[in-house]
């Protein structure tokens, strides 16, 4: 089954998501110590993995893995500011923007 390209990027968005989901769980599993929060990373490690292979029956794999790994980075540094008080520094702040800016640009660039 061959997706449309609005749902193979929509399933990548969730992938994205899901992947921010478990860099962040990471961190509460206390190097994997803790069960709850070790079950629920791991089931969100499988869930970006699975869906990112599913968008790839339509997506370039190169542009669908730099967006995939560029939503990580970005929602992970963003969380980690909000949940862990990273720092939010200028600097840190327009480079999480230009992430983005290669995030959209690929997505663009691939239509």
């Amino acid at each position: 089954m061959t997706l449309s390209p609005a749902a193979a990027w929509g399933i990548l968005l969730v992938a994205g998501l899901c992947e921010v989901g478990w860099a962040i769980g990471l961190k509460y599993t206390e190097g994997f110590s803790r069960l709850v929060p070790s079950l629920w990373t791991l089931a969100a490690m499988a869930i970006s993995v699975v869906l990112l292979g599913w968008s790839l029956k339509t997506l370039p794999v190169g542009t669908a893995y730099a967006v995939w790994t560029g939503i990580g980075a970005v929602g992970t540094a963003l969380f980690g500011m909000l949940l862990f008080n990273e720092s939010r520094e200028v600097a840190r702040l327009v480079c999480i923007g230009l992430i983005v800016a290669g995030i959209l640009g690929l997505k663009l660039l691939s239509e």
